[in-house]
């Protein structure tokens, strides 16, 4: 991969880009000659800092890169997040939903302070962003910053072109691919709506070759749907220069799911990622649930706005896991979970998906009756 734009860009081996918001996931994709990425969304300033550190002792110094939530518009600006300023009605509605799943309430002398431990992990505000990237600056094998909700700021970005540091940003549609561009980045990951986590509405297969051809000559990482070698094989037949994976090493060794999250991920199907507002207030793909499906129900309350929906979806989920309500469990995950379906390794992962994509182009000539024309 020696001749690959995106290997050049970053000193790598493989065009192989990991998303995940576990480091051992991270290191781990590094150290196998590809480039993690780091999800920095729920992490504070101090526990990031941990973080890091750990991971640069891990990759011995290979580059990773960090992946911050930058949306344009917020709804928090010099607000504090606090679970006592949501709407009564949609704290009644999912109260009243776990109650009737007897799903228990968390205790009362410890509920105060584990909803502001969780509450405290919500950093999807501007006024954390500033203080996550002094964080990540620190660290110079930190080679990436991934926005994931929109173009970083014109000072973001100087700082960190000042710094060599490469900046991406993914996108769902060819006006936001385009704005990307506008604004000096190095770099766009178009992710199809098979993917984990916030979403647009366009699949890999439409979206991939749109993106390439709209902000040519920049390069494009593909997104959503990628887990195999012949999936990988599609994405640079569609114009890509890599791709970028996140859901499929949610069943590695290295993952930090719980094992009951682990085996729900096992037994689901493709059609089991669905989109779904109940996590963020933003379209995401989770994996279905009781949860999720009862937002969708008729006399649900709309979801509230980003990052509101979060603070008020960190009472349920802390009452979910607790309780081990399974049919409740949910986590972001894309459409390839049909692939996962046993523990495996990072390290194995990657090289089941290299075998499978060189016997695919390899054997292209053979199975489309070209070879030799």
């Amino acid at each position: 991969m020696l001749h690959n734009e995106m290997c050049r860009m970053f000193g790598i081996e493989l065009p192989v880009f990991g998303f995940s918001h576990c480091r051992n996931v991270v290191a781990e994709i590094s150290r196998a000659g590809g480039l993690g990425c780091l999800g920095t969304a729920y992490y504070g300033p101090e526990q990031l800092e941990m973080e890091l550190k750990w991971i640069d002792e891990q990759v011995q110094g290979k580059p990773y890169g960090v992946n911050m939530m930058l949306p344009q518009k917020y709804e928090t600006v010099g607000e504090a997040l606090d679970f006592a300023k949501l709407p009564q009605g949609h704290v009644k509605w999912q109260t009243q939903l776990l109650d009737d799943a007897g799903i228990p309430p968390l205790p009362p002398q410890e509920r105060e302070r584990l909803l502001q431990e969780e509450i405290d992990r919500i950093h999807i505000t501007p006024e954390f962003a500033d203080e996550i990237l002094e964080v990540a600056l620190r660290h110079p094998n930190v080679k990436l910053l991934v926005s994931a909700l929109g173009s970083p700021s014109r000072a973001i970005l100087d700082r960190l072109h000042a710094r060599g540091i490469k900046v991406g940003a993914m996108t769902g549609k060819v006006e936001h691919a385009l704005k990307h561009k506008a604004a000096g980045l190095d770099f766009v990951i178009a992710q199809g709506t098979e993917a984990a986590g916030h979403t647009g509405v366009v699949s890999s297969m439409v979206l991939w070759p749109e993106v390439v051809d709209a902000v040519a000559p920049m390069p494009v990482l593909a997104a959503g749907g990628i887990g195999r070698g012949r999936q990988m094989a599609a994405a640079f037949a569609l114009g890509a220069k890599g791709v970028w994976c996140g859901s499929i090493w949610h069943g590695t060794r290295e993952s930090d799911l719980t094992d009951e999250m682990k085996q729900l991920l096992y037994k689901a199907k493709s059609g089991d990622a669905v989109q779904t507002r109940s996590k963020t207030g933003k379209p995401g793909r989770m994996l279905s649930s009781k949860y999720t499906q009862a937002w969708v129900a008729p006399g649900a309350p709309p979801t509230l706005p980003m990052p509101w929906q979060s603070v008020l979806n960190a009472d349920a989920r802390l009452r979910i896991d607790r309780a081990r309500a399974l049919d409740f469990m949910t986590c972001p995950v894309g459409q390839i979970v049909s692939l996962i379906n046993e523990e495996s390794s990072v390290r194995q992962r990657i090289a089941d998906m290299l075998e499978e994509f060189v016997t695919t182009v390899e054997g292209l000539g053979e199975a489309t009756g070209l070879a030799g024309v």
